[in-house]
C-alpha cells in the first residue's frame, strides 16, 4: 500500500525546534557496561547471568532441520569467500590484521579500563603498589610507641590498619583519577572503544556472503508461511535458532494473539449463473508452482480480512476502482447498487482495501479484483516461468484491511493483543473491516466474466479504463448484465497466535537506548520476494554481527533484530508490539530500519528523509553490482533522488506513527513481479530478480553500514535541515492542492512555521558540528561533561519526531 495517513500534526505557531542552550541543558546519567566474551569468560557470576534457557515448544511443533543451512559460529570468509574460521581468536587476529586498535592480549586493555570494580576488598590484599616498599612495616611502627601504662595501654591489630589506610589510598587515586578525566578519555574515544569505525565498517562490507544469503532464501522460500499457520511458526523456531547461533542477547519469541482468517476448501466461487447460455465458473486458485514430486503446499487464493458472504448481483466493470471510476459510472447513468463490481488491481487506487470499500459505498454486493496483463502481465513482457511477470493463471492474494483506519489487530486497536489480554471489540461494524465479501482472480478467469459483458451497459471508448486481457470488447455492464454468484465461505479466528521473532546486541554506553531493525516473515504463498529477500539479508546482516560480537565488540546503543509476524494482514506483529512496549519506545527508541522487500529490481530506493545524509555516506561505500567503477551514492546524484517521506505500506507505520520513532525503509526496486502468488518463490529470485544475488548483497552491506553509524556514531547521524526542506515542499504541494479544489484555505501560518523550521534546523545542526570541531581538536578525545552534552543532544534528536505526535488528540 501506498496511500498517505492523515495528518494527525496539532497546529503550532512555530515548529518546536530546541536551541544551542536547551540542546545542552539536559544532564542524564548512563549506564556503562562491558558485555564482551573476554570479561565474560573471566567472570563465572556474569557467565550465569548471560545464560538463557530457550522458550518452550509449543503444540509439539519441531524447528526444522536444513542440511544446507550454515552455522553462523564456524564459517566466516576471510580473504575471500569460502574460507572457514574455527574460532574467535581467528577473527580477531584477521580485525588486527585489518589495522583494528586490538591490543595482543585480548582481556587486558578492556579489563584496564572498562572492567566494573567488583570484590574491592577480596583484592585489597594482593594490590601491590609501586610505593609500598617505601611504607613502614608494622613491626617498625609498633617498636617506636611510647609505652603506657598497663591499663591505658593500647594495642591496635596492625593489618586491620593497614588494611583501612589502604582502602582510603585506593579510593583517593580513583578518586583523583575520575576529576582529572582519565577514565573518559580512555574510555570515551570516537568509535567502539579498541575498534576503529573505518576498520568496523571495512570488516563488515567485505565479509557480506551472497552465498550465505541464496541458502537462507532457499530454505524460508521452502514452504508456505501465511502469519498464524505452521509454516510460518517453523521458520519462526529456525529464525530464533540462527539468533542463538550469532550470539545475540534475550532471543525469544514473542506471541500475540489476533483475529485472523482463511480460506475453507470449495468455500469460494465465482460463477456467470444467469443467462443459462453462459453458465460458467472459474477456477480460481492457481497452477502448481513447483511439480507435485516436490511436495511444496501452497496456499490458496483468498483476501486477508475479507468479508464472509454468499451474494449474487449483475456484473459491472469498474476499471481500476477508485472513487473516481464509480462516480463516472454514475454520471453515465450506470447504477451498481446490488451488483458485483469487477475491478483490476494497481492504477488510480492502488489500496486493494479502498477498492472494495469505494465498492461498497457505492452499494455494490461484492467485488472482485483481478491482476490485468497490461499492468504486471504479458503486455508488459515475458511471464514467468519464461520472463519474470505473472503469468495468466497468477493470483494476487492480500489484505483488504482499512489499515488507514485501524493498524494492527483490528479487534484490539490501540493495545496489545497478548494472550492473556481479555477485551476484544466486534468484527460488526468494525471501522478496520470492510461489509461486502470479495476475491482475487487471475486474468484467465476474468476474461470470462469480462467476455460476458458485450453489449451491456456502454462501450468503453476511454484508452485508460481499458485493460490488457485479450479478446475483449470493453463495455461497462449495468444492472441488466449477466448474473454472477460470488461466494466467500472463510474460517474465522478471533484469537489465533503470532510469533515475532526478537534479539539484540546490548550497547555499552547508552544500553537502554535502540536502534532497532525489522523485516516480517509472513507471505502470502513461498514469498520468494516478498518478504523473503528481506529475511535472508537480514539473517545474513546478523551473522556478520554476531562474528563482531565474538571478537569482544560492542555498539554504543543497543541494537533490536526483529522478525516480524502478520504483516501481510495488517502490519499486525510490529503495531502489536509497538503497542506493549509504547512508553518505551517513544523515550527510548532512537531509529527504526525496515526492509520489507529487499530486491525486486536494480533500482534502489529509501524513504525517510531525517536519514538522508547517513544513508548518502554509506552509499558512497558501495558499489553498484552492475557498474564497479560507479558507487550507488554516484547514481542516486546522477539521477538527483532525494529521501521523501515515508507511507503506510510496512512495518514502519507503528514505530513512526504511534512511538514516533524516526524511521526508514529502503529497498532495491524494479518492473512488476508475481506480486503475492505463489510465482513470487525461489525460482523466481534465482533466474530473474538477482541471480547470483549481487543485489541482495549490496543490499546488506546498507543495512549493515547503517546500522553501525546508527548504533555505534558518538553522535546520532540524524539531519534536520533535510527535514525541514522536505517539510517546505509538503507545504507547497498542500498549496498547489487547494488552488486545484479551490479551497478557501490559507496554508500561511504553516508556511511561516515551515521557514521558521529551516532556520532553527541550521542552529540545531551547529552544535553537532561544534562537538566534532571539539572532538578533532582534541586528539579524538571527548571529556565526561561533553559526553553527557553530546548524549543528551542525541537523546534531544530522537525525540524530535516523538514530539510531533498529537497525543493529546488521539
Amino acid at each position: 500500500m501506498v496511500d498517505e495517513k492523515p495528518n494527525k500534526y496539532e497546529h503550532h505557531d512555530s515548529l518546536p525546534i530546541p536551541t544551542y542552550e536547551e540542546a545542552t541543558s539536559s544532564r542524564p546519567s548512563s549506564s556503562q557496561s562491558y558485555l564482551g566474551p573476554e570479561q565474560v569468560s573471566h567472570d563465572a557470576e556474569r557467565q550465569g547471568l548471560l545464560s538463557r534457557s530457550r522458550p518452550p515448544q509449543h503444540n509439539g511443533y519441531e524447528a526444522p532441520t536444513v542440511d544446507s543451512a550454515r552455522s553462523s559460529l564456524d564459517f566466516l570468509p576471510s580473504s575471500g569467500e569460502s574460507s572457514r574460521r574455527t574460532s574467535a581468536e581467528a577473527l580477531q587476529r584477521e580485525i588486527q590484521q585489518m589495522d583494528v586498535e586490538e591490543p595482543g592480549d585480548p582481556t587486558s586493555r578492556a579489563n584496564r579500563f572498562s572492567k566494573r570494580i567488583t570484590s574491592l576488598t577480596h583484592t585489597l590484599s594482593s594490590i601491590n603498589l609501586p610505593f609500598r616498599q617505601y611504607l613502614p612495616s608494622s613491626q617498625y611502627i609498633r617498636a617506636r610507641i611510647p609505652s603506657f601504662p598497663q591499663i591505658l595501654r593500647f594495642q591496635p591489630n596492625w593489618i586491620i590498619v593497614g588494611r583501612i589506610f589502604a582502602i582510603f589510598l585506593v579510593v583517593g587515586i580513583i578518586w583523583l583519577f575520575f576529576v582529572s578525566d582519565l577514565f573518559a578519555v580512555r574510555n570515551r574515544r570516537m568509535g567502539s572503544g579498541m575498534f576503529r569505525p573505518d576498520d568496523l565498517r571495512n570488516y563488515v562490507q567485505s565479509h557480506i556472503d551472497a552465498d550465505n544469503i541464496r541458502q537462507n532464501l532457499q530454505h524460508a522460500t521452502q514452504y508456505d508461511h501465511i502469519a498464524g499457520t505452521e509454516g510460518s511458526y517453523f521458520l519462526a523456531k529456525w529464525m530464533e535458532t540462527s539468533f542463538v547461533q550469532s550470539g545475540l542477547d534475550n532471543v525469544g519469541l514473542e506471541r500475540f494473539d489476533v483475529y485472523l482468517n482463511y480460506p475453507k476448501k470449495g468455500g469460494r466461487r465465482v460463477a456467470i449463473i444467469e443467462p443459462p447460455e453462459l453458465a460458467w465458473e472459474a477456477k480460481i486458485e492457481e497452477e502448481l508452482a513447483y511439480p507435485p514430486e516436490f511436495e511444496a503446499q501452497q496456499t490458496m487464493v483468498f483476501h486477508g480480512h475479507s468479508k464472509t458472504g454468499n451474494v449474487t448481483g449483475p456484473l459491472v466493470y469498474a476499471n481500476y476502482g477508485s472513487r473516481e471510476d464509480f462516480k463516472q459510472l454514475k454520471d453515465g447513468g450506470i447504477d451498481v447498487a446490488g451488483s458485483i463490481v469487477l475491478v483490476r488491481y494497481y492504477g488510480t487506487q492502488p489500496d486493494r482495501s479502498l477498492k472494495v470499500k469505494a465498492a461498497e459505498q457505492a452499494g455494490a454486493a461484492g467485488c472482485i479484483i483481478y491482476s490485468d496483463p497490461a499492468d504486471d502481465g504479458f503486455r508488459k513482457g515475458e511471464p514467468f516461468p519464461k520472463g519474470r511477470y505473472m503469468p495468466a493463471d497468477g493470483v494476487q492474494r492480500g489484505s483488504v484491511t482499512m489499515s488507514s483506519w485501524v493498524v494492527g489487530d483490528v479487534l484490539s486497536p490501540g493495545y496489545a493483543s497478548t494472550p492473556g489480554e481479555r477485551r476484544r471489540d466486534s468484527k460488526e461494524n468494525n471501522p478496520g473491516l470492510v461489509n461486502i465479501p470479495s476475491i482475487p482472480l487471475a486474468w484467465r478467469d476474468a476474461q470470462k466474466l469480462l467476455q460476458a459483458l458485450k453489449d451491456h451497459g456502454k462501450k468503453i471508448e476511454d484508452p485508460k479504463s481499458i485493460g490488457g486481457v485479450p479478446d475483449v470488447e470493453w463495455w461497462t455492464g449495468d444492472s441488466g448484465s449477466p448474473i454472477v454468484h460470488l461466494m466467500n465461505d472463510q474460517v474465522e479466528k478471533d484469537r489465533e497466535g503470532i510469533y515475532n521473532v526478537l534479539g539484540q546486541i546490548t550497547g555499552l554506553e547508552q544500553p537502554e537506548k535502540s536502534i532497532i531493525v525489522g523485516n516480517h516473515r509472513d507471505a502470502w504463498c513461498f514469498g520468494g520476494v516478498d518478504p523473503g529477500s528481506g529475511t535472508a539479508v537480514m539473517l545474513e546482516v546478523v551473522r556478520i554481527f554476531g562474528e563482531l560480537i565474538k571478537a569482544g565488540w560492542r555498539p554504543l546503543r543497543t541494537i533490536e533484530f526483529a522478525s516480524w509476524d502478520g504483516e501481510e494482514y495488517n502490519m499486525i506483529g510490529s503495531t502489536e508490539h509497538v503497542e506493549g512496549r509504547i512508553a518505551d519506545l517513544r523515550r527510548d527508541a532512537f531509529a527504526y530500519l525496515n526492509v520489507d522487500v529487499a530486491v525486486a529490481g536494480t533500482d534502489f530506493k529509501a524513504e525517510g528523509p531525517i536519514f538522508e545524509s547517513a544513508l548518502y555516506h554509506v552509499l558512497g561505500r558501495v558499489i553498484d553490482p552492475a557498474d564497479s567503477n560507479r558507487t550507488l551514492r554516484q547514481i542516486w546524484e546522477e539521477k538527483q533522488y532525494r529521501m521523501a517521506g515515508l507511507g503506510c505500506g510496512s512495518d514502519f507505520v507503528a514505530f513512526l506513527d504511534l512511538a514516533g520513532t524516526s524511521s526508514l525503509d529502503m529497498s532495491f526496486e524494479g518492473p512488476p513481479f508475481p506480486y503475492h502468488s505463489c510465482y513470487d518463490n525461489f525460482d523466481w529470485m534465482d533466474k530473474f530478480g538477482d541471480p547470483g544475488f549481487h543485489y541482495h548483497k549490496a543490499l546488506a552491506q546498507i543495512w549493515a553500514l547503517l546500522i553501525l553509524d546508527m548504533a555505534d556514531q558518538p553522535l546520532l547521524p540524524f539531519d534536520f535541515n533535510v527535514y525541514a526542506r522536505e517539510v517546505g515542499k509538503y507545504v507547497d504541494g498542500l498549496q498547489k492542492y487547494i488552488e486545484d479544489k479551490k479551497a478557501p484555505v490559507d496554508v500561511a501560518p504553516l508556511r511561516d512555521a515551515a521557514g521558521k523550521f529551516v532556520a532553527n534546523a541550521k542552529i540545531f545542526e551547529g552544535w553537532g558540528e561544534a562537538w566534532t570541531k571539539a572532538v578533532a581538536d582534541s586528539g579524538g578525545y571527548e571529556s565526561s561533561a561533553m559526553a553527557i552534552e553530546r548524549m543528551s543532544h542525541n537523546t534531544r534528536m530522537a525525540n524530535f519526531e516523538t514530539n510531533l505526535l498529537d497525543l493529546e488528540g488521539g
